[in-house]
């Protein structure tokens, strides 16, 4: 495992020399997240997620006080008296990104694009699980598995997902989610957490993620580009679509246009809920122009709310 280089000088991998820009951005990236890390994010990453993770240890005799859910019936059956398992919290998880590098990732109409955006979601969440001592692991997908970075632990390696979420040479411009869902699912061979950084437009979700949420804590991380919400009103406009490179002419000024475009934008966004609803899956949406701190901590706290209730 090689460590990102030091900036101003480019490293090589896999035959491949990484660009020292690249490298400037995963070190400007790390300072800027390694704050947010110490202080924010890691105690409530802990809270969350550390008794998610249950080992069975032992059986032993029921004692007053034992939760009722934990007696095992058909030993207590064998023994005639009450019998309850015993649980240990696992020592360290396994966390897997699933990353977007689609022609799409690469856009944005403000000053932060996608792919920006998820190199440091990617820094936050892979640096916060190395604090507690986790395995964290990258799955890169257009429409096809890219680049897959096996679960470790370590500085270094959240590092080197960070620059490969900036850098990796993406073969295809598409985008196949449930491919990538699916890949992780035959990836993973015990519970893990899986953070999906994507804006989730992207054909036949609903099975891949039953599949992977079954087995899995899933967290759908989307990347909500307000620019792409509303059709700016610019009269007759070329576009190009970013992951197919076909051009098409509309008038954006066209009330019809404007409003049907509203209606698909609208249904996409109510469908998204109404399946992660469904399946039970926590969905973090982070506006690329306001950022992704305060959407986390959100997360982080609602999950810990409805832990205390249960």
């Amino acid at each position: 495992m090689t460590a990102p280089a030091a900036p101003g000088r480019a490293e090589r991998r896999g035959g491949r020399a990484v660009p020292a820009e690249i490298l400037r951005q995963v070190k400007r990236i790390e300072l800027r997240t390694r704050g947010l890390v110490n202080s924010r994010f890691t105690g409530e990453y802990h809270s969350v997620f550390k008794g998610m993770g249950m080992e069975f240890a032992e059986v032993r005799e029921y004692q007053p006080g034992d939760e009722v859910r934990t007696i095992d019936w058909n030993v207590s059956a064998r023994m005639r008296r009450l019998f309850v398992k015993r649980y240990v919290e696992e020592r360290e998880l396994t966390v897997l990104l699933i990353v977007d590098c689609s022609g799409s990732s690469r856009g944005g109409a403000g000053v932060r694009d996608k792919q920006g955006v998820a190199a440091e979601l990617a820094a936050v969440l892979a640096l916060t699980a190395t604090r507690n001592n986790d395995r964290v692991g990258l799955l890169l997908h257009s429409d096809r598995v890219e680049h897959v970075v096996p679960p470790r632990k370590g500085r270094r390696h959240a590092l080197r997902m960070v620059r490969d979420v900036l850098a990796w040479p993406s073969t295809s411009r598409g985008t196949d989610l449930g491919a990538a869902m699916d890949y992780a699912a035959r990836l993973l061979a015990h519970r893990a957490i899986v953070f999906v950084l994507s804006d989730f437009v992207s054909p036949a979700l609903e099975q891949p993620l039953t599949r992977l949420s079954q087995r899995h804590d899933v967290v759908a991380v989307v990347l909500d580009d307000p620019a792409e919400r509303v059709l700016p009103d610019a009269g007759v406009a070329r576009l190009r679509d970013a992951e197919t490179g076909r051009l098409v002419e509309i008038d954006t000024s066209d009330p019809r246009v404007r409003a049907r475009y509203a209606a698909l934008v609208r249904r996409e966004l109510d469908e998204r809920r109404a399946l992660l609803r469904r399946l039970a899956i926590d969905e973090v949406v982070v506006p690329l122009e306001e950022g992704y701190v305060e959407p986390l901590l959100r997360f982080f706290r609602t999950r810990e709310t409805r832990a205390r209730r249960r």
